[in-house]
């Protein structure tokens, strides 16, 4: 069977790292590449593919245009986009693991008692956060954004959950349980500092180029820190299972990342 990941550019992906070391601890003779599709261009790409392809990773920017080639489930209805495409029974399934990723990669470093959080972005990353907050039982969530007026989208997700849920300006000081930042790498560097005092822990959802000022201010202080990279693995865990039936343990597929970042370190130094 053939799997790939989808994206402009899409080269630098670490997907394929992580995936085909699951397909070799589960003893698979699956392929899974790295395929550059130009915008605009995902339905076109999917309805050229034949019997052989079982599913596609879908990253920037066609997670908008993936939630429309297919049957969604409610991840993708609520969030309006989608990462994965399975191929079943002639049938495209439109899904979205970044919501399970999120609780994998916290559970996986034991930040399981989070009541409040601050989310800095309030983009889709963010909205597929705040879902996994909600599925954690954190009861307060604030939004940090350049632009109030572009947070309405993630506000109105809040309130379909239930969730007690603001939004402030980014960089105020803000004592949370967990900081968990959606912005690129490196745009909340300015502010980290005044973001880590009175944090218990911080995510950032970024992993490449790494560190970010946020998890260095976060280091040194001596907290918790969640990586881009444990939110990648987590989300391909549910990938995987749901291309191939089979679990593997996260721990895999982190350590398939971080030789695949090493490498390239050594690559850029040579």
């Amino acid at each position: 069977m053939r799997c790939a990941v989808v994206g402009h550019p899409a080269a630098h992906s670490l997907s394929p790292a992580l995936h085909r070391a699951a397909y070799a601890a589960l003893g698979l003779d699956w392929t899974f590449d790295a395929i550059d599709v130009a915008p605009g261009g995902l339905s076109a790409f999917v309805k050229g593919l034949d019997a052989t392809w079982r599913g596609l990773a879908v990253t920037m920017p066609h997670k908008a245009d993936a939630a429309a080639i297919g049957r969604q489930d409610q991840a993708v209805r609520r969030l309006g986009v989608g990462n994965t495409l399975l191929f079943e029974d002639g049938e495209v399934l439109v899904r979205n693991t970044d919501v399970s990723g999120f609780v994998r990669a916290l559970e996986y470093r034991r930040i399981d008692d989070v009541a409040e959080a601050v989310l800095l972005g309030a983009g889709a990353t963010a909205r597929a956060a705040l879902m996994a907050l909600n599925n954690l039982g954190v009861v307060r969530v604030t939004a940090q954004v350049r632009d109030e007026s572009r947070a309405a989208d993630w506000l109105g997700l809040a309130d379909d959950l239930g969730l007690d849920a603001g939004v402030e300006p980014l960089g105020t000081p803000h004592p949370a349980d967990l900081v968990l930042s959606t912005l690129p790498a490196h745009a909340a560097d300015a502010w980290a500092d005044a973001l880590v005092e009175g944090a218990q822990a911080v995510f950032d959802a970024s992993y490449d180029p790494w560190p970010t000022a946020l998890t260095v201010a976060a280091a040194e202080a001596g907290i918790a820190v969640v990586t881009g990279l444990d939110l990648l693995a987590g989300q391909a865990v549910q990938q995987i299972d749901m291309m191939t039936g089979d679990t593997v343990d996260i721990a895999v597929l982190l350590a398939a990342g971080e030789a695949e970042l090493r490498r390239r370190a050594v690559e850029g130094q040579a």
